[in-house]
């Protein structure tokens, strides 16, 4: 059921009302205007100011007149907190035209271009040699480039001593040293993941008894492994007594290793020779000292070989060390090296010597060795032969 409210009668009008008032005039005509009614908005408008709710425009901002000088507490406050900058104006950027594209260059990648490191100025710009930069770029190697002497290697004088030539045939000596180098490589890279002894990226090579090719071997050794694609060698001549590294490949002589160890104000990087032959470099012995034992055993010498393989994890550093009977500072070079190879000559070196030679390299805890001079197989092993290559 519904509730029906009753409908409220219009107000009856008050006397004065100008409705009631108004004198009653005949009805109009059909032909005369309508006169209009006002709408409610409209009269409500003229009893109401509307204007007064509408908020009053803002007036532009003119020059700021310097403000009179504060005192008391609010002066020493506006004193203190320094008072923000007013922004510049933005003004709009140039808009540069788009390039044109062809369409044989709209399916090409777009050219790679790493973002720039927030809040980090760019490394400063290193220069470095024409030759280094394209014996690295050759090389495929982001090393750091010694800043010595660059000397090319006599390719003619290298075949005269029986060695491994660069760029040459491949040789039964050339896969040899192929097999050599494949393991001390292996460990090399152990040594760098933290399995095995440290510092397997130097590598001593010696021999109990002199002209027993320990030379011969660390020369070829160094050949070898600088034709790898993944790592570079440094070949350091540590015979300081009878150095022969540099006339075996034809380098001229001058201050190298036991020169800075002695003077502390030389840097090993400068007397560090470059090669025609990428990825090979040389230090020389330099000048005996008298005291090369000593020297050895410093701790500046930590310090020496640390630089070698500074900034370059893929850099293999071989030691031409005097022979272990012989000379003493084999005996320290051991303690600073993770692999030593000893270099045994068949039908010369005895059993007792060779005993000797590796309770004297103790500092070492890895010790290979390596048979030169050796004229039968009984395997019947003969490389070289399958390429062509006839001995």
């Amino acid at each position: 059921m519904t509730d029906k409210q009753p409908i409220p009668r219009p107000q009856q009008p008050e006397a004065g009302d100008p409705a009631v008032d108004a004198p009653r005039t005949a009805s109009p005509r059909a032909d005369a205007p309508v006169p209009r009614r006002s709408s409610l908005i409209e009269r409500a408008a003229g009893t109401f100011d509307f204007r007064a709710m509408v908020a009053p425009p803002v007036p532009p901002v003119a020059a700021k007149a310097p403000a009179a000088p504060l005192s008391g507490p609010i002066a020493r406050h506006a004193e203190v907190t320094p008072q923000p900058e007013p922004l510049p104006e933005a003004l709009p950027e140039p808009v540069e035209p788009l390039p044109q594209v062809s369409a044989a260059d709209a399916d090409a990648p777009a050219p790679f271009a790493p973002p720039p490191a927030i809040g980090r100025e760019p490394p400063p710009v290193v220069p470095v040699t024409a030759r280094a930069q394209a014996a690295a770029m050759a090389s495929g190697r982001n090393a750091q480039v010694f800043r010595g002497h660059f000397h090319p290697i006599d390719r003619h004088h290298l075949r005269e001593q029986g060695l491994i030539e660069p760029e040459g045939p491949i040789t039964g000596l050339l896969e040899e040293f192929r097999i050599v180098k494949r393991q001390l490589l292996l460990t090399a890279a152990e040594s760098r993941l933290g399995r095995g002894a440290p510092h397997g990226e130097r590598i001593l090579i010696c021999s109990a008894h002199p002209g027993e090719g320990k030379t011969f071997c660390a020369v070829n050794l160094a050949l070898s492994i600088a034709a790898e694609r993944d790592n570079e060698v440094l070949l350091v001549d540590a015979d300081f007594a009878k150095p022969s590294v540099l006339s075996t490949l034809g380098l001229p002589g001058g201050p190298g290793l036991m020169d800075v160890l002695v003077d502390e104000d030389l840097v090993v990087e400068d007397y560090i020779l470059g090669t025609d032959v990428p990825g090979l470099f040389v230090l020389p012995a330099g000048n005996s000292s008298g005291q090369d034992t000593e020297y050895l055993a410093s701790a500046r010498t930590s310090e020496v070989l640390a630089r070698l393989t500074a900034q370059a994890p893929s850099r293999i550093v071989i030691f031409d060390s005097p022979p272990v009977l012989a000379a003493s500072p084999a005996s320290e070079l051991a303690a600073h090296v993770g692999q030593a190879v000893m270099v045994v000559r068949a039908d010369q070196t005895g059993e007792a010597a060779l005993r000797d030679a590796v309770n004297i390299l103790s500092g070492c805890d890895d010790i290979k060795l390596l048979l030169n001079g050796t004229r039968f197989s009984p395997t019947g092993r003969r490389f070289g032969t399958y390429y062509g290559y006839k001995e």
